[in-house]
């Protein structure tokens, strides 16, 4: 996939070294102009490097990423979720001093302490792969469907793959740049989440889950996300 051209880093103050310097946030995004502001103005007082990929939105929510300070890619059309993480992992992987990459969400339902504990881990522990769970603790209340759905997406994703994950569509994961550079996806909608997972599954990387809370809003509850994304992720894992 060829890389679109990159908008650059907005004006602004020069942000301090950090010891999150080596970690790069990839963010997919698709019309999330009210809020995307603000998370990334969250994020960026821990992680100095995010790219956000503005995949066809047809609101301002690029505009409010580069404000921000984000680095901001554009996609012309909506390609997909899938395409949008390929398109920043392929970005980020070859930035200098780059060695972690997180996938990360635009709406504000991830939380910057976890993707701490996340990268901490992966130093820590030397682990190429860390996967965030929100069923390893009780912070996280999807609602009955989607713990459903999701438990259901757990089984189909641990059967195909060989890992032995608790879940299997959290968008929050953390890759180590080799791990990162065996991810090529070509699926679009939800399906995407499970084939990240195969490929790095076959990668025989090192690996763990790590707890986080996913915060489900008034604001994404509005959009519908919750109830679409579990029948998206069904049809996903039957027709695939």
């Amino acid at each position: 996939m060829d890389l679109p051209s990159a908008s650059g880093d907005a004006p602004g103050a020069t942000l301090p070294s950090a010891p999150f310097d080596d970690t790069w946030l990839v963010v997919p995004l698709y019309n999330e102009g009210r809020v995307v502001g603000d998370v990334m103005r969250t994020a960026l007082r821990t992680f100095p490097h995010i790219v956000c990929v503005d995949d066809g939105s047809t609101d301002d929510s690029a505009a409010q990423a580069q404000a921000a300070g984000a680095t901001v890619l554009r996609h012309a059309v909506n390609l997909g979720q899938g395409a949008a993480l390929q398109t920043g992992l392929e970005y980020a992987r070859t930035r200098p001093g780059a060695k972690y990459l997180v996938t990360f969400d635009a709406d504000g339902q991830h939380q910057v302490d976890d993707v701490v504990a996340m990268v901490e881990l992966a130093r820590t522990e030397g682990l190429a792969i860390v996967f965030g769970s929100r069923f390893l603790d009780d912070r996280t209340h999807p609602g009955l469907l989607k713990r459903v759905v999701l438990r259901t997406a757990v089984w189909f994703t641990n059967r195909s793959t060989g890992l032995r994950l608790t879940d299997a569509h959290n968008g929050l994961r953390v890759l180590r740049v080799d791990a990162a550079r065996a991810v090529d996806l070509r699926q679009d909608r939800m399906a995407h989440a499970s084939e990240i997972v195969h490929q790095l599954g076959r990668t025989g990387l090192p690996w763990r889950e790590h707890p986080v809370h996913v915060l489900y809003t008034d604001y994404s509850r509005g959009k519908g996300q919750s109830l679409w994304n579990s029948v998206n992720i069904l049809v996903d894992l039957v027709f695939k």
